[in-house]
């Protein structure tokens, strides 16, 4: 059977995605169309160009998550100067090795702009901080930013939806009349986007698609509550928060029918030390949680 995915964002926890991946093929299901979120759009993209489960594994199997981080040259050689770039430079990190490994993989499959894709088989999302609106890519480029869609970089977009505020310099998108818009991680305000698929009535046939969600975290009602000590606390809280929000709106009992709710709780998002052990587990932790949930979905 067809459907349409929508991913979560997540982190590094998205390794638990695989494991849902192998059950969802398992069930029979056929992906057509994803949609997703931060890490949510780095697999999205990746199963929109093409790419197996068994392709994916072999590229994330052997990755260094640390060698996609990349501070600027002047932090090895002064390493407090990494307090004067998150000041000036709003982050840590660049983001550029990100990009440019989501760009290698996406072009061993022919892909680099989104006009190398099916027209709506990959949306993005992004935060636009200047505009104040959450950004759906392609779909918002023309109208937003005067941008043709088939010519934006589709690695691009993925590496905009996954920059964790911060952690990764923010980029930026040069709009209509010069303006010049800050781009940060679309979790600020829709982590998991499984309305986004909502928003094309006028295809009675894709309307008849069912659309299948995998989140990683628990059900709103389950989240647990969370320990304020000091300001670092109180940040993360606050972000968290915010990503929920919106979501949590729009999630109703009837659309909780239709994820895949992976809890993980013993990673951080931003944990670029994990184990291959780690790794392992959140895959079978991801296999475990789809197992259960696709042996009774109405779909």
């Amino acid at each position: 059977m067809k459907i349409d995915a929508v991913f979560s964002g997540g982190g590094v926890k998205a390794y638990a995605f695989l494991g849902a991946l192998e059950e969802i093929y398992g069930a029979n299901l056929t992906i057509k169309r994803v949609a997703g979120t931060s890490a949510g759009a780095i697999l999205a993209s990746f199963l929109a160009a093409g790419y197996s489960l068994i392709e994916i594994e072999r590229h994330l199997k052997y990755l260094n998550l640390k060698k996609l981080l990349d501070p600027p040259r002047l932090v090895s050689i002064i390493p407090g100067s990494k307090w004067i770039f998150l000041y000036f430079q709003m982050g840590l990190y660049r983001g550029k090795k990100l990009e440019s490994w989501i760009e290698h993989i996406l072009a061993e499959k022919g892909i680099h702009t989104f006009g190398d894709l099916k027209s709506d088989d990959l949306k993005v999302v992004a935060s636009d901080l200047t505009l104040g609106r959450l950004v759906v890519i392609p779909d918002d480029l023309e109208r937003l930013y005067g941008m043709k869609p088939e010519t934006f970089s589709v690695a691009k977009a993925v590496r905009m939806s996954a920059g964790f505020p911060f952690f990764f310099m923010p980029d930026r998108i040069y709009g209509k009349r010069g303006t010049v818009s800050i781009i940060v991680d679309g979790g600020l305000l829709s982590n998991f986007p499984l309305w986004i698929f909502d928003q094309n009535k006028a295809n009675s046939k894709t309307l008849k698609r069912p659309v299948l969600g995998v989140k990683l975290s628990e059900s709103v009602e389950q989240t647990q509550p969370k320990k304020i000590k000091h300001a670092l606390d109180l940040f993360l809280a606050l972000f968290a928060t915010m990503k929920q929000a919106h979501d949590a709106r729009y999630i109703s009992k009837d659309h909780e029918r239709h994820i895949i709710f992976i809890p993980v709780h013993e990673v951080e998002a931003i944990d670029f030390n994990l184990s291959h052990k780690t790794i392992e587990e959140l895959k079978k932790k991801g296999k475990y949680y789809a197992r259960n949930f696709l042996k009774s979905w109405p779909h």
